[in-house]
């Protein structure tokens, strides 16, 4: 009989979540060889795997064509003569093909690369409602389990949040007698979600630890800096201008007449903010997180190296050796695929490597080797910078082949962009091979690593180095690369946000400000803001105004967590994606064989036609067929 009442709760659990997802969904969590509740909850060893089941739902920013944050922005480019990559949701949406009827990266229904991510909430609602029931639980490792839950619970509402604007609030499961009314749920107004998700953090906190003792078995899972991070960029998002006072939002509601995003900008919001990322810096540093900085062992590299690898392994460093990974994602996710993708073809079997690629307006991004923009630069020459010149000075003895021939694009560059790109006739580094040994890239049309055949090159001339670790093989007969997860939150990440909310909180910038952006720019080897500024900027006071200071600490951001997913939802919160996106995709000539033929800038892609509607994810038609109280994001 209970057996019977069990899976009736379960039937009408699926039935009133029936606009998020197939009943049948549900058995793709539940333990193997597990039936009903009862047995999910029987014991310790099946209700761990309900709790890894939870986790698992977690967006995988590791994944370059199915995560909101990689490929389908202006960051990454692929190699379009691969039909295999064409079709992927990334690449549809960088070509303008988001639509209504059958969304791609679908996070509400799960579909077309998208995970269901309001099944994974009810995942969590019947954890959360059944792990009181196991035996052999002991109390200490109930209470940690309930809190990870919670933390998931609270960051997929975050994501669905981040996408879609206002949704629904699933804090329980709906009640076996509930009217079909009962069941069509509402979008609830952002401020109401964001309230609910802050508040879910702060309880999830309570039983969290503060570090993971079991490095082997248990990285990735949920600590309280995770949860304090996360908090602080649900504020964050809070008090940016997409959801703070937006006007173009003025007149979304519902059919209740319930306006989805308050009208007026409330700068009380950028305190809160500023308060949760102290908060969570705090708990970091606490609990050991740091700026990370390469040891040299045994080996012997010059300083200008042992800064590339620093800079390089800030990101693609494993947490246990990498005290600035605040959160990257659990054991059983990687980024092998995504790392093989960027790296240049060195080995003789090269399948599957250099397809992805950085746009050159990315490369234009970086400084100069003086801190500042290469337009503001007054002693850098931005006007013949697609011209070429001949290797000739000591400076990039490190950074270009000798005696080799690049854009001037490429000449007195901060260290950053040496360590996160390779170029045409650029150097490559890695452990397994002697400082005097490293590679020189060569991109040209016919050149070892570059264009052999159509489906394996990049694109734009831009490898994506950054995002392959210094510890893989480039030897090997085919990839070998040492395994990473991509940072879902690092520590320079919170200090550039704290950087902005002290910013936006004060009259004028001040020595607080630019503390929290110049303890990155020295870590990259570079002056404080000031001083890069004042000496070398034909806009010297430029740091001094608030509209300036914004300036730089979004390029710091832009430049700092450069294709670790970061950009596009921070250019959506700014709302300034617009002017971004809409610039064309551009490159070299990676045909080009000659020195004048592979210095050509070529436009890629021109037809990009992002406009207000493309800050909200849209919602399938179907679901909004299925449920009519749910309305469409604008523009849509």
């Amino acid at each position: 009989m209970k057996h019977m009442i069990e899976t009736t709760k379960l039937l009408v659990v699926c039935l009133s979540v029936f606009f998020f997802a197939k009943c049948s969904d549900y058995l793709n969590v539940v333990p193997d060889g597990v039936a009903t509740l009862d047995n999910a909850f029987s014991n310790r060893f099946n209700s761990e795997k309900f709790l890894f089941s939870c986790y698992n739902m977690l967006p995988n920013q590791n994944d370059p064509f199915t995560y909101p944050g990689n490929v389908g922005f202006d960051e990454i480019w692929w190699d379009i003569d691969v039909s295999g990559l064409n079709t992927r949701s990334g690449s549809r949406i960088a070509r303008n093909d988001q639509n209504s009827a059958a969304p791609f990266q679908n996070y509400w229904d799960g579909a077309r690369d998208g995970r269901p991510l309001w099944v994974g909430i009810r995942d969590c609602n019947i954890f959360l409602n059944n792990i009181h029931k196991v035996p052999d639980l002991q109390t200490w490792e109930r209470s940690r389990w309930i809190s990870e839950v919670k933390f998931i619970k609270a960051y997929l509402h975050f994501f669905l949040l981040q996408l879609y604007g206002p949704i629904p609030i699933m804090d329980t499961d709906v009640p076996v007698n509930a009217s079909p009314e009962e069941v069509r749920v509402y979008r609830e107004p952002v401020e109401e979600v964001i309230e609910y998700i802050v508040n879910l953090l702060d309880e999830s906190m309570e039983h969290l630890p503060g570090y993971i003792e079991e490095s082997t078995t248990e990285m990735g899972r949920i600590t309280k800096p995770i949860a304090a991070s996360v908090k602080a960029k649900v504020l964050v998002w809070a008090a940016s201008p997409l959801f703070n006072g937006n006007p173009d939002y003025a007149n979304f509601k519902d059919n209740r007449d319930i306006p989805f995003f308050p009208t007026t900008a409330d700068n009380s919001k950028w305190i809160q903010a500023l308060e949760a990322i102290r908060e969570a810096i705090d708990i970091c540093h606490d609990n050991g997180h740091a700026l990370y900085r390469y040891q040299r062992g045994f080996e012997t590299m010059s300083d200008t190296t042992l800064l590339k690898y620093t800079l390089r392994g800030a990101v693609s460093e494993r947490p246990y050796l990498n005290p600035e990974i605040i959160w990257a994602h659990p054991a059983y996710t990687n980024a092998n695929q995504f790392q093989n993708y960027c790296t240049p073809k060195f080995f003789s079997s090269y399948g599957g490597t250099a397809e992805l690629s950085a746009t050159l307006k990315i490369a234009e991004q970086y400084y100069t080797k003086n801190g500042v923009p290469i337009d503001e630069d007054r002693d850098w020459d931005y006007s013949t910078r697609y011209e070429t010149r001949l290797d000739t000075g000591a400076f990039h003895k490190y950074y270009i082949g000798k005696g080799e021939t690049t854009a001037k694009l490429n000449y007195y560059r901060e260290p950053r962009f040496y360590a996160h790109l390779a170029f045409d006739r650029s150097l490559y580094e890695a452990l397994a091979q002697k400082e005097e040994e490293t590679i020189v890239i060569k991109n040209r049309s016919g050149d070892s690593h570059g264009v052999v055949f159509s489906d394996a090159h990049i694109s734009t001339g831009y490898f994506i180095k950054k995002l392959v670790s210094f510890r893989s093989g480039t030897t090997t007969t085919s990839p070998s690369p040492v395994r990473f997860s991509i940072p879902v939150v690092r520590l320079s990440d919170l200090y550039l946000l704290y950087a902005e909310a002290l910013n936006e909180t004060k009259a004028a910038p001040d020595r607080e400000v630019y503390q929290w952006v110049d303890s990155i720019r020295l870590r990259a080897g570079l002056e404080g803001v000031v001083d890069s500024w004042g000496k070398y900027s034909n806009i010297p006071g430029k740091p001094s105004s608030k509209e300036g200071m914004r300036e730089i600490i979004k390029r710091e951001r832009m430049i700092e967590l450069a294709f670790e997913g970061q950009r596009p939802f921070d250019l959506r919160r700014w709302k300034d994606a617009v002017r971004y996106m809409n610039q064309p995709v551009q490159g070299w000539d990676y045909q080009g064989v000659k020195l004048d033929e592979y210095y050509v800038v070529v436009t890629y892609y021109n037809n990009r036609n992002y406009t207000m509607k493309d800050y909200l994810w849209p919602l399938r038609t179907g679901t909004l067929i299925q449920n009519p109280n749910l309305v469409q994001n604008p523009g849509w």
